[in-house]
This record gives structure tokens, sequence and C-alpha cells, in this order.
């Protein structure tokens, strides 16, 4: 250990310091003398803001270890690059840099011989090995569950290192086990608590308009978790916001030949399913804006046993072959392992072949150049899929933009309606309920979350492929 005796450069003579506007929480935060510090806080607050300050204000000025070291982690190498690295770096200043930060092993250099460090928790012993003095963990709530305690925790405790650990709650998981405790240990100790927390909500900072924009697209339990930073119980009915106002009898004789068509697969063998969707206009006298559509479900296709995707295409060909318009097809990125995939290549090589070529043997005609392959690049996560279908179903101002016709699609109402979310879990689908459930709201989903994400951050990025 040695004592530092140079002056620190103060990150506040950098431009990159912008006067924040002034709020009370957001204020103590940033001066938080607690170890930890937990900050659920709503979506697009600055938590994240204040969280980077603090961090390069405490590493410019050093601790008395020689050669401190700080980091700021989130659930990927990917995610934490794309949120932190450009930023820090315009954060800390010039003068208060040893050489030129690293850009393939994302390091800061600072003048002191420590370093800030970018960390992807997706394999959470990176963390691991030489002693940490402090840093921040951001979307808290994706990360593993046993990752601050195995991994970062321990990191820590050579140097008496400091935390923050910050982001929009996920349901009830391990975030909010701590956030509990906590508030347990501040209402015991005090400002002499190891813990500290700190809330505020979007409404705080964001603009009005921005918040009742919200409120339009999602459901309440969303907009809740997201926006006004909620630790919301998700248990009981996936598909909370469906009801009997989204079903709509006759729908089906709302379908438009020459407009897009959509096809939803969840490739799987027993059932077979897939969704048909089309994007309608809002009916005379629905309140709306310009522009707005509301996802209709007006078919479905469904094998009850040994299925495979050239049966499910040979249906949605038989029911569908006529369609005059474009024909958009989206679904599970996986391909499905138990489909037919190990014989003739890719369910999503064979859907997308037959779909536009057809089927010889049948002498069903294909699609042709007006089938587009929506394929995503990964899924969704199962929370922001559900969320998003929550929220079209029923947004918080009550507005419904998913309606299905019951008796076109009677197993798409039997899934919204049946699939449940796991007895102490914090939303996650539970899957052996019925084995019948949750494919065909899956293969929806994947559409809806495409279409209609919850938010930037919660939405897979996803590319066409034709």
């Amino acid at each position: 250990m040695s004592t530092m005796t140079s002056v620190a450069p103060s990150p506040l003579l950098h431009p990159r310091w912008s006067v924040l506007r002034p709020h009370a929480i957001q204020s103590a935060f940033y001066r938080s003398a607690h170890r930890f510090n937990v900050v659920p806080a709503g979506r697009r607050s600055g938590k994240t803001e204040i969280a980077k300050r603090r961090l390069v204000r405490r590493a410019v000025k050093g601790t008395d270890f020689d050669n401190p070291r700080f980091f700021y982690a989130a659930p990927t190498y990917g995610q934490v690059k794309r949120i932190a690295w450009k930023d820090l770096k315009r954060l800390v200043p010039k003068d208060a840099m040893r050489g030129t930060p690293s850009e393939s092993d994302l390091v800061i250099p600072l003048w002191h011989g420590g370093e800030i460090a970018l960390v992807g928790m997706d394999k959470a012993e990176r963390i691991e090995g030489a002693p940490w003095d402090g840093g921040v963990i951001d979307e808290y709530a994706n990360m593993k569950p046993q990752a601050w305690g195995e991994n970062v925790r321990p990191a820590l405790s050579d140097r008496n290192g400091w935390c923050d650990l910050i982001g929009v709650p996920e349901g009830r998981n391990h975030y909010y086990d701590t956030d509990q405790r906590a508030q347990a240990e501040l209402a015991e100790k005090g400002d002499a608590s190891e813990w500290g927390r700190f809330h505020w909500t979007s409404a705080d900072i964001l603009p009005a308009a921005e918040i009742e924009a919200a409120r339009r697209d999602l459901d309440e339990l969303t907009f809740q978790q997201e926006y006004e930073a909620s630790f919301v119980n998700f248990e009981g009915r996936a598909y909370y916001a469906f009801t009997d106002a989204n079903k709509a009898p006759k729908l089906r004789d709302r379908y438009q030949p020459g407009q897009p068509l959509i096809l939803c697969l969840d490739f799987n063998v027993a059932p077979g399913v897939a969704c048909i969707a089309q994007e309608l206009p809002l009916p005379n006298g629905e309140p709306g804006q310009p522009g707005q559509t509301e996802t209709a479900v007006i078919g479905e296709v469904w094998i009850d046993n040994n299925s495979n995707t050239p049966a499910i295409c040979r249906r949605l060909l038989t029911d569908w072959g006529t369609h005059q318009g474009r024909v958009e097809l989206y679904g599970d990125a996986t391909g499905g392992a138990r489909g037919t995939a190990q014989v003739q290549g890719s369910d999503w090589d064979i859907a997308r072949a037959m779909l536009r070529d057809g089927d010889p043997s049948t002498g069903l005609a294909g699609f042709g150049a007006r089938l587009l392959v929506c394929v995503p690049s990964a899924n969704p996560k199962e929370r922001a899929r559900v969320n998003a279908v929550n929220s079209r179903a029923c947004a918080a101002d009550g507005t419904r933009r998913l309606l299905v016709d019951p008796a076109a699609a009677p197993h798409v109402v039997r899934d919204l309606e049946g699939v449940r979310t796991l007895k102490g879990g914090s939303g996650e689908i539970d899957k052996k309920i019925d084995p019948k459930l949750t494919h065909i709201s899956d293969a929806l989903g994947y559409y809806v979350a495409y279409r209609f994400p919850v938010n930037s951050q919660s939405a897979t990025s996803f590319r066409p492929r034709y």
C-alpha cells in the first residue's frame, strides 16, 4: 500500500461534464458514502449517467492502494461496450489518462497507474483474479443471479471495494431480493448501513408527453416496471392483459388479400403450429395516431401430433396460397431442435424453400418473390417477448391493439388465456403445466416483439433474410 502524494486531475473540468437538471435523489446517489448502492430507477431517467460520473470521479481520484482498479460491468461483453465504452472515454479527462485507451481490451489507463476496465458478465469469472477498488454493475436484473455473491463481491473484499448495482427491475428476481436487503439494512442502521438505496421514476426526468406516449404503448404492469421502476409481481397468467375484450368475432372477414400477410412459426412437433395475422387499419371511430394499426390474428395452423416443418408449410400454402400481397415470415430464431433440421437442413431453410417455391409433390404453388423471411439474429428474452404481447393486448391507457378471431384461431385464444408463469419466479413461463400450451403464443410473440418491442434495450436486433 502507498499513499497518493500528487494532485488528481479534476474530471469536472472536462466539457463532457455538462450540468444536469437538479434532482434531489440523483444528487444524493452521486454523493452516497454507502459502500454498496442499489439503484432501481425508471427507463431513460439518468441512473447510468450518474453511475458513470461517480465511477470516473472516484477512479480519477484513486485510492490508497497502488494501481487502483475499477470496473464497469453489464450482462454481456457487447452490452457493456455499447453502454459505456465511448462515454467513459469522453468522461475521463485526457490529462487523467496514462497513454491511450485499449480498444481491444476495453481498458482506460489512469494517471496514477490504475485503470477503468469494462467487463461482460456473460462469463462472470472475468471479474475474478486481481482485486478491485470499486465499480458499477449495470442492468443488474438481467445478470446471472449468482454473479454478485460468487464472483463480484469476493473480488471487492481485499480492498474493501465499493459497487453500485443499477438498472430497471425485471420482475421479482435477485434484484428484488438485493433491493429488499438494502432497504432493511437502511431501516435498521441508517447512515451507518453498508447498503444504500436510491429510487426515482422516469416521470421525474422525461417530458410528460413521453410518459403519456409510454402509457399508450405499454401494458400497466410493464409500464410500472419500466418507467416507475417497480418490482412488479408477474406471477399468475403470463398474458394477463388479454381478456374477452381482445376477442373479435368475424375478425377474419376483415382480411385484406392485397395487404401484407404475417405468418408466425414456432418449430415444434407435438403440436405443430403457426399463427396468421395482419396489421389492419383502425376501424372508423377508434382513437389512434395517424398510420396506427391493430394486430389482427385471423387464422392458425394446429397439427396435434407428429408434425414437422413441411407439414406446417403445406397447410399454410393450402389455406393462404392465393394471397396476393407480400407475405412476411417470423418465428423462433433457433430453428427448432426437434424439427426436421437433422435431415433436410435447418427448419428455416425448409420453410423458406417451400413457402417460396411451393411443394411439387402436392402441386401447391409458393408465394415466390412476395415472401420476406425475417429471421432474428437471436430471440428476444422471454420476459421482453411476453411484455410486448401484453402491451399490444392492452396499454396502460386502456388501448387494445391485439385482437384475435376466436373461431379462426381458437388455440391462440386458449394459449393467451392459459399460459402461466412459474410460481415464485420473476415472470418466467411455466412450460410444464400443459405441454400443448405456449407454442402458438410463442410464435405470435416473436412477431410482436419484432414489430412492437417494449423498449430498445429489451428488444433483440433483427435482420431480414430473403
